[in-house]
């Protein structure tokens, strides 16, 4: 531990001062007008990945942004450890409510302001610099693979056609990934779970053309109150999602399951005053912490449609359009999920109207085990840098790569992320606590020296 620490404090403020380069490229995979950008980061990526110590590294082109390669092999007959992470980063909007540049890392209270601080570029350059730590200080004790893609953000469409065409590469025992989130820096968690994705458009046509309000209104129905009327009816009294089989394969929690999930340190009031709301909201029946980590969801991500400009413009639109993604519980599926949308939207639009669902992307919800060696070794390894045994967690969000990698590769995944619930993922002024940054740099490299050593008993 000591070399580790040591190491850390010798390079504080290189460490610091390269995770801020890769930060200022705006790496916006959804945005075209970013292309050349994100091009970059993947060239940095890689740049560094081989000043840290990887062989036969690569950028690897796909039909899409490309995949960062990178391995160093040690003893063919000791363990490998593949990890992933995206250099991808969400669009930066509404700019407007952003405190300072999104592509211009800032650091106030302790705190990195960037976008993708947490989400990932923090996280995945954790891993970049110990496995660095480990090559300079001679301590890497197993194999190790680096995939870092560029498109995580979009739906990472070409991530499966590489992972199929490289099975031999990408061959390993265990994927270590850190993008996801702790309950906190006293009460870290290990995440052992987390919720598939259904991710799609609707959209609600009326008449051929924008109309005059005063003129048409009242006789033309008006495609922005039929979807708003639509989307308020898919969920009911309960706040139940009213799409019939939506709850068909979940699985329902135990007791013991609800009561363990439940126990983790959750205060309502801080929760609430944090987002600066009156209440919480959700499904009746179950606890915040069931409904943010083990319950299914249906949210709208995104509406639109008429005037939305400086002052007034009195118009009946012609179309009306909402983004809308479904979080996904154990054992549900995605494709299915998508055509019960895609029927009930279609059954429950009135007549006046014509109505279009697009599916954009998806994956599967996955669990994973708490009784593997690799599992083990996180725990003990985040106990160590802690001080105290991590809680498992169920995490809210999606990486559907996760279920990729068992289904094409037969391994399984280990969450080890170090970012908070109230870093902003997605939202301006996304943060990084420094702390959190030198601490998952501090706490990979136990995780090779437990994982070697389980391996080995």
């Amino acid at each position: 531990m000591q070399i580790i620490k040591q190491y850390i404090e010798d390079n504080k403020q290189r460490l610091l001062d390269e995770l801020f380069d890769l930060l200022r490229f705006p790496s916006v995979s959804a945005d075209p007008k970013y292309k050349d950008d994100v091009l970059k980061t993947a060239d940095y990526t890689a740049a560094k990945l081989q000043e840290a110590g990887a062989d036969n590294v690569e950028v690897c082109q796909t039909a899409g942004y490309p995949i960062v390669y990178g391995e160093k092999i040690i003893d063919a007959s000791k363990p490998t450890v593949l990890v992933y992470g995206h250099y991808d980063v969400q669009p930066p909007d509404p700019l407007e409510l952003w405190k300072t540049p999104p592509f211009e890392p800032t650091v106030r209270d302790g705190k990195i302001y960037a976008r993708g601080a947490c989400d990932d570029k923090g996280q995945f350059y954790m891993h970049v610099k110990a496995f660095e730590l480990m090559m300079q200080t001679n301590t890497l004790p197993c194999n190790i693979k680096f995939m870092i893609e560029g498109e995580e953000e979009v739906g990472s469409n070409n991530l499966g056609l590489f992972v199929k065409a490289n099975k031999e590469r990408l061959k390993a025992d265990v994927v270590l990934i850190s993008d996801t989130s702790m309950l906190s820096m006293e009460t870290p968690s290990l995440e052992t779970g987390l919720r598939g994705l259904s991710y799609l458009e609707v959209e609600v046509v009326g008449p051929n053309r924008d109309l005059h309000s005063g003129v048409y209104g009242g006789a033309v129905a008006n495609p922005a109150t039929i979807l708003a009327k639509m989307i308020a009816s898919l969920h009911d009294e309960n706040n139940h999602i009213a799409i019939p089989g939506f709850y068909d394969d979940v699985v329902e929690l135990t007791d013991d399951e609800r009561n363990a999930l439940n126990a983790a340190p959750y205060n309502e009031e801080e929760y609430k005053k944090d987002l600066d709301i009156a209440e919480v909201w959700g499904e009746k029946g179950y606890s915040t912490l069931e409904r943010t980590g083990t319950r299914p969801t249906l949210e709208v991500n995104g509406i639109w449609g008429g005037y939305i400009g400086e002052g007034a413009k009195t118009v009946l639109p012609s179309k009306a359009n909402a983004k809308i993604s479904m979080r996904l519980v154990p054992n549900q599926s995605s494709d299915k999920i998508t055509q019960l949308f895609t029927d009930h939207f279609n059954h429950i639009a009135p007549p006046y109207v014509k109505v279009k669902v697009t599916p954009h992307h998806g994956g599967e919800p996955v669990v994973t085990p708490t009784n593997s060696v690799a599992y083990q070794a996180a725990q003990k390894a985040i106990t160590e840098a802690f001080g105290v045994e991590p809680i498992p967690t169920r995490g809210g969000g999606s990486i559907p790569i996760v279920a990729l990698f068992e289904a094409e590769l037969g391994i399984k995944t280990v969450l080890m992320g170090f970012g908070l619930d109230s870093d902003a993922l997605h939202s301006p002024n996304e943060k990084y606590d420094i702390f959190n940054y030198y601490k998952g740099i501090e706490t990979i490299p136990l995780f090779y020296k437990h994982y070697a050593e389980l391996s080995n008993s």
